[in-house]
């Protein structure tokens, strides 16, 4: 049992740091975006769901790879938040507030969506390039792939978990994240699994130039506190040799100087011819 625990506190224990901190510095207002996506994603699922609402959530957030290009990018952003209507909706919104949310503590809101963005894009790209390869090549996608609407949050979702854990050194959450995708298009072979190594791909692409970029910078947990060295005390300058006070003047400060008619300060008497 200790050793599960040590395992623990060694996996996510950077990251639950991380994030405990923020949210008790900041309380809720430190999700605003998490908050804000979990509200939009229920608003989106019980307007798609009635009969004069479905069709304009469509027009707004449905990505097909047939779509002009054009088109499937401006969509794509509102996709995020339109839940696929052949999956339950708590799994999108647990799958929101739980990842979102640590994304957004310990990232912070705009890196979080550019990742999520991000992912979700790769995901939408890789559709209408593995369509264009055809169903004969290993990265290939039938035709019918066309005509499926792409939505929800579970590309963006799978890349920011990746992002996560490898920012926070949760290797072995990143290799169960990628073995659990890899699993799902064997079993499966469907466009939703294809788009999620599509966006692991991409977002382990992004881990590598933002390492190589910024190194230890970007790795919160593999900073370490460097020691700081106490500063060497300067000798303290002792009094100097003591000199016998000239009668009349006061202990602890230099005899005035007498100055004749003529002479200026720095200058000593002209020796009499």
């Amino acid at each position: 049992m200790r050793t599960v625990v040590r395992w623990a506190r060694s996996e996510w224990g950077p990251l639950y740091g991380a994030a405990r901190a923020s949210l008790a510095e900041r309380r809720w207002w430190a999700v605003p975006m998490t908050v804000g996506a979990v509200c939009l994603t229920s608003v989106a699922q019980i307007v798609q769901n009635q009969a004069w609402g479905y069709r304009p959530v469509q027009d707004i957030g449905a990505v097909r790879a047939e779509d002009p290009l054009w088109l499937a990018l401006l969509r794509t952003p509102v996709s995020l938040f339109v839940p696929a209507l052949d999956l339950p909706v708590w799994g999108a919104l647990a799958q929101i507030l739980l990842v979102l949310g640590l994304a957004e503590l310990c990232l912070g809101w705009w890196r979080t969506l550019v990742i999520a963005y991000a992912a979700t894009l790769a995901g939408t790209l890789y559709a209408r390039v593995g369509i264009a390869l055809g169903p004969g090549s290993p990265f290939g996608l039938p035709a019918a792939d066309a005509r499926i609407v792409d939505t929800g949050p579970s590309a963006a979702v799978v890349g920011l978990a990746v992002f996560l854990g490898w920012r926070y050194r949760a290797y072995a959450t990143v290799a169960a994240v990628i073995a659990a995708i890899v699993v799902e298009v064997v079993l499966k072979n469907n466009l939703a699994g294809r788009e999620h190594l599509a966006a692991i791909a991409a977002v382990l692409a992004l881990c590598a130039v933002t390492d190589a970029v910024g190194g230890d910078r970007r790795h919160p947990a593999r900073r370490h506190p460097a020691r700081r060295r106490p500063a060497a005390r300067r000798p303290h300058p002792g009094p100097g040799p003591s000199r016998p006070a000239a009668p009349g003047s006061r202990p602890g400060r230099t005899p005035p100087v007498s100055l004749t008619r003529g002479e200026k300060p720095g200058h000593g008497r002209k020796p009499a011819p």
